[in-house]
Formats: structure tokens, C-alpha cells, sequence
């Protein structure tokens, strides 16, 4: 009841009662708390044996708590919107350990009370929350997390466990809920998974935190072999085409997160190194080939990372079984005479090994370029000249880039959105689609969209103005609101656009 009445109390906290929905989800969630205590306890009146709970700290909970609180910490701090989140959490967690609380008791006679909660609601709001007007979806999607955790349960080792990593399970459901009803826009997913670049060095930080769950849980070789099998898989595609196969990115930051803070949950995960390995591999595999599979349905592509994670937990013990199938035939295979017994089994399953390992490929990844700092794929110039050349993808993306820097203000992008559409050469003609675009190039103040807005017969381009180039050449990060001019025009110059490079 306490629990209950606080997160009554948070309903009234001025970040809720600014939308009038936001609020009543949170009553809402505090009734159905309160009815279900009132039944529980006229169901519980007339036995003798009452409900208890004992405190268990789990290092696995409040570990990862504390590196999830870590990042949205560091997010936050670049991109607002996650502090406002703040009070939303605070009664997410609320709503979390009642309603825990309530099933386990609705089931038995003990609670097992600690900081498990904390790591499901932290890495559930990592990666999708819903807009306040449906906010309420957000504890329906929580409420799964903790029944999937509850009923779906198999024997692992001698002992019934959870098959799902609950965050995963209820992420999973409803990202293809999402996907099937075509409603991706009632969440912040999209704004989520492209706004963690804002923050500067945001693959180091996620590195480094990764290092702390690496060395506290051995999940190394699932977060390596996802990485090593994403970026093998990225390069060869760009080997091949000519062009990224993510668009700005070999690994895109949400996915890096994900394979750090999502799919390394070591209770629904392989136990054994060669179990770990080929998890990290199929994730890997399973990102890369969803997201391609979502951009061919002309669906949002962030969910990638969330799909193939429940499938994975259904895996774990074929997993398993397949790596000590393995392990026995290679022990028991005889060894040619002369042949060097191979090295220690301890030395090879070394974790602080495995972490060395990881540590010399993240250095590598980030000497090819392929974690912070620029690459080709955020140069607008690049998918100029791959769309022309007819490379694979590259004109879909083209499209995709000037629509995000449109949907920025960035006049010169709206242009040659409205060009396009007139032209009918990158995307099929759509003379009406083309004014609303030259529409708003020109009440963005750039000219040349008023020219066309104006002049149907004719298309004009011109090159972009300093106001765009602070948004064209941010490089997934920050806008470069006060970049001086020579150091701009500088940085357009070295992203490829000509009319920067004279004097």
C-alpha cells in the first residue's frame, strides 16, 4: 500500500499533471494496484498463513542498475528529454515493485525483495517509452515484462527458471504489436535510438561501462562476438557495394547499447564460453539481417535490436548443449603422436582474456573509424554521388538523410526534397508533394525553395547557407550553434561540399 500511495503521490508531481492523460495513467495504475491488494487480502483474510519477504541483494541487479543509470546520466545531460523522463521512472519503479510484489504473493508465501526491478524497468526505458498521451501502454508493457518472468519458466540445471530476460520479452511483444498496427509514432523509439550520438564519445562511455558488467559477470564473449560479427558483416558490405550498410555508422549506438546492456543478461544467456560465443554471434547476425529485412517492409529499422533477443533466450539450452557436444568430441578426439597438447582450458576460458581481447578490437574499430568521430556515411556529398552512381540503397538513404535534416529546419534540405519530387528521377514524381517541400524551404527563408514555390516550370538549386551547414555537418551529434563561420565552412569543405572549399 505504501508503494501504491507513492506512486499516487508521483501522479501529482508537476511533470505528470502537464498532460492530463500522463496523470491518469498513473491513477489509473495506482486503482488496479489498490483493487488487487483488496482482493488478495479478502481472498488471504481467512488463512492461517500470512505473505512475508526476505531481502536477497543480487550483485547482477544492482550492478546493472547502476551502469544503466550511468547512461541515461550521460544521455541526458545532451538531450533533454531523458531528464524530463525522470519522475516517469520514478513511478515506473514504483508501479514495478507493487505489482511484483502483488503476483508473486497472489502465487506464494515469500517475496524475494531487492534490485531486480531496477535493471527491467532501466533497460525497457533504454530503448522504447511511449508518448505521454498513451503513456499507460507503458505499464501495460511492464506488467508483461514481470508476467513473462513469472509464468514462462522452464528447468535449467536442476532449477525452474525464467526463459525470458523480462526487460527483452515485454520489448519483443510489443515492438511487433508496434510494427503490426503500423502506431511505431506513439513512442519515442525513433527519437531514442538516434539521439544517443548527441552525446559526445558515446561509444568509449558505452565501452567503458561494458567493461564493469564484462568483469563482473564473464559476459564478455557475448557482447564481443556480437560486435566482431556486426562489424565483420558491415565492412564486407561495404567492401562489396561501395557504401555503409548501416547509414552513418559500421555499428549503429543503439545497437552498441544493446549488445552491452540488453542481450548480456547472464541469467537468460549461455553458461558456457562456447555457449556465450555463438550467442554473441547469432545476435549479431540476427541485428544485421532484421535490418535489412525491416528497411526492405519500409519499416522503422531500430527495432532490429529488439526482435531477435526472446528467440535467442529460447536458444539458450541448445545452446548449451551443442557447445558440450563440442567440447566432448574434441576432448575425446586422439591426437596424432608428436601433436603439442592444446593449451589450458582455464587459460583459454579466461575472462580477463576474453576482456583483453575485446579491449584490442574496440581499439581497432576505433582506428578504422568505425565508433566516434566522423564517418563517410554523415557526409551528405557521399550519398550524392552514390545515389548517381546507382549504388545499392543509396538513394532510398539520400532520401532519408535530407527528410531528417528537413524535419530540422535545414532550408536547403526541404529544396531538394521538393526537387526530387519534381523531378522524378531519385523518387517517383509527386508535383503536390514537391510545393508542400518547396513550401517550407521558403518559410525556412531559403530562396531558392521560394523561386520554386513560385515557378513550377523550373527547378533552381543553391548551395547551403551557414544556418544548414550547422545542421548538414553535425555529424549525428550536437547542432553547431556556434561553430565560427571559418571553422564551418572549413568542416563542409572536409565533408565534401566544393562551394566551401574556395576562398
Amino acid at each position: 500500500m505504501g508503494l501504491t500511495l507513492a506512486l499516487l503521490a508521483v501522479s501529482l508531481a508537476p511533470r505528470v499533471q502537464s498532460n492530463a492523460i500522463l496523470a491518469g495513467s498513473f491513477q489509473a495504475a495506482a486503482a488496479a494496484l489498490a483493487v488487487w491488494q483488496a482482493v488478495l487480502w479478502l481472498r488471504l483474510r481467512g488463512e492461517p498463513a500470512g505473505r512475508s519477504f526476505q531481502v536477497v541483494l543480487r550483485p547482477q541487479h544492482y550492478l546493472q542498475a547502476a551502469v544503466q543509470l550511468s547512461v541515461f546520466l550521460y544521455w541526458g545531460y545532451f538531450w533533454r528529454p531523458v531528464y524530463d523522463h525522470a519522475w516517469l521512472l520514478v513511478g515506473q519503479l514504483l508501479f514495478a515493485y507493487a505489482f511484483d510484489l502483488l503476483l508473486a504473493w497472489s502465487r506464494r508465501e515469500r517475496y524475494t525483495l531487492g534490485f531486480g526491478p531496477f535493471p527491467i524497468i532501466f533497460s525497457t526505458n533504454l530503448f522504447l517509452w511511449f508518448r505521454d498521451d498513451w503513456f499507460y501502454l507503458q505499464f501495460v508493457m511492464l506488467a508483461a515484462g514481470f508476467m513473462g518472468k513469472e509464468f514462462v519458466r522452464w528447468r535449467r540445471d536442476g532449477h525452474s527458471t525464467h526463459i525470458f530476460n523480462p526487460s527483452a520479452f515485454s520489448l519483443g511483444l510489443f515492438s511487433l504489436i508496434l510494427l503490426a498496427t503500423g502506431t511505431t509514432d506513439l513512442t519515442w523509439g525513433q527519437d531514442i535510438a538516434s539521439t544517443l550520438t548527441l552525446a559526445p564519445r558515446i561509444y568509449l562511455f558505452l565501452f567503458l561501462i561494458g567493461l564493469v558488467v564484462m568483469y563482473a559477470f564473464s559476459i564478455t564473449l557475448v557482447a564481443g562476438s556480437a560486435a566482431i560479427v556486426l562489424f565483420g558483416s558491415s565492412a564486407l558490405y561495404s567492401a562489396v557495394t561501395g557504401v555503409p550498410y548501416f547509414i552513418d555508422s559500421e555499428i549503429p549506438s543503439a545497437v552498441f547499447l544493446g549488445l552491452h546492456l540488453l542481450v548480456t543478461d547472464p541469467s537468460t544467456s549461455p553458461r558456457t564460453p562456447l555457449g556465450k560465443a555463438v550467442f554473441g554471434a547469432l545476435y549479431g547476425a540476427g541485428v544485421f539481417a532484421l535490418y535489412a529485412l525491416l528497411g526492405a517492409m519500409g519499416l522503422p529499422t531500430f527495432y532490429d535490436k529488439l526482435l531477435c533477443v526472446p528467440l535467442l533466450n529460447l536458444s539458450v539450452q541448445q545452446i548449451d548443449r551443442l557447445a558440450a557436444a563440442i567440447r566432448a568430441r574434441r576432448e575425446a578426439a586422439p591426437r596424432p603422436a608428436g601433436m603439442r597438447a592444446p593449451a589450458p582450458a582455464g587459460l583459454l576460458q579466461a575472462n580477463p582474456l576474453h576482456m583483453a581481447v575485446w579491449a584490442l578490437f574496440f581499439g581497432a574499430m576505433t582506428v578504422a573509424g568505425a565508433t566516434d568521430g566522423r564517418h563517410r556515411g554523415d557526409t551528405v556529398p557521399f550519398w550524392e554521388q552514390a545515389c548517381a552512381d546507382g549504388r545499392p540503397q543509396a538513394c532510398e538513404r539520400l532520401i532519408q538523410i535530407e527528410t531528417n535534416y528537413c524535419g530540422d529546419n535545414a532550408g536547403w534540405a526541404c529544396n531538394e526534397l521538393g526537387r526530387h519530387h519534381r523531378e522524378g528521377t531519385v523518387v517517383p514524381a509527386d508535383p503536390e508533394r514537391a510545393l508542400e517541400y518547396f513550401a517550407q524551404a521558403c518559410e525556412l527563408r531559403f530562396q531558392a525553395g521560394c523561386v520554386n514555390l513560385l515557378d513550377p516550370a523550373s527547378t533552381v538549386r543553391a548551395d547551403p547557407r551557414a544556418l544548414d551547414l550547422r545542421l548538414l555537418l553535425r555529424e549525428a551529434g550536437p547542432n553547431l550553434l556556434d561553430m565560427p563561420e571559418p571553422m564551418l565552412y572549413a568542416r563542409a569543405c572536409d565533408h565534401g561540399w566544393s562551394f566551401a572549399c574556395r576562398p
